[in-house]
């Protein structure tokens, strides 16, 4: 991370913010994990941990009748939340904050369903569960989404691209390992299709690349950064096979 040329995280962010999500996801995945979740209050306390600029969060408001909480470090990309939600009218439903997952400051037994996609590694999956563990009542669900290796021996890229950001990404056994010894019991999870790595993310993410070419046509080092970055989904299209999403839901035992 620190061989990093000095702009890529101004330009990664200017990036990263525009796109509907910051991963891999969709409406209908969300919805199938939230029926894994049966027997929820008609209108349950939601907290959204590492929502970006909430494209799940606002699949949640459509999906359940409940009150939501979205929490994410980045200021600029809570600043977009709030313009979104009270564009949509959903000021008294949904409640954007900056704060850190590792220690959100919300009261304990307080959610009825903790909901984090892509966000939770960050923290550690361990240190994760045990602190949505105490923000859940009992019985509440935590549904979260994780990186997983499918095969051994990944390609060079391909591994250098993962242990960059995420150093320990296991396989889904480690993580049902994980989850059996946190106090949760497991509801079911299941793989993200390829199409909910493209809808919403590479998909929208290569045509903003090619809009910031334009804006960016006489900058070479921002064009090098934009190469850099336009990777990760040329990267996917080869390797796909290599690694994956999971989406876990598990439930908080008494």
């Amino acid at each position: 991370m620190n061989d990093l040329p000095p702009r890529f995280w101004p330009v990664f962010f200017e990036l990263y913010e525009s796109l509907p999500r910051q991963g891999p996801g969709n409406r209908a995945c969300a919805a199938r994990a939230l029926a894994l979740c049966c027997d929820l209050p008609p209108a349950p306390a939601v907290l959204d941990l590492g929502c970006g600029v909430g494209g799940q969060t606002l699949h949640l408001t459509e999906l359940t009748s409940g009150s939501i909480v979205a929490v994410d470090s980045h200021a600029p990309s809570i600043e977009r939340l709030h313009a979104t939600v009270a564009m949509r009218g959903l000021i008294q439903r949904v409640r954007p904050l900056v704060g850190d997952m590792a220690n959100p400051g919300l009261p304990p037994k307080s959610f009825d369903l903790v909901w984090s996609e892509g966000a939770l590694y960050h923290i550690g999956i361990e240190n994760a569960l045990r602190v949505c563990h105490g923000l859940l009542r009992p019985g509440g669900y935590l549904a979260f989404t994780d990186a997983v290796w499918c095969k051994e021996n990944p390609p060079p890229e391909v591994k250098a691209s993962f242990d960059m950001d995420y150093p320990t990404m296991g396989r889904v056994a480690d993580i049902l390992a994980t989850i059996a010894k946190s106090g949760f019991s497991l509801i079911g999870h299941f793989t993200l299709p390829d199409r909910a790595w493209w809808d919403d993310f590479y998909t929208p993410m290569q045509h903003r690349i090619a809009e910031l070419r334009g804006k960016y046509a006489d900058d070479g080092e921002v064009l090098s950064i934009l190469d850099q970055l336009a990777q990760e989904p040329s990267m996917h299209r080869r390797f796909s096979d290599y690694y994956a999403y999971e989406f876990f839901v598990v439930r908080r035992n008494g």
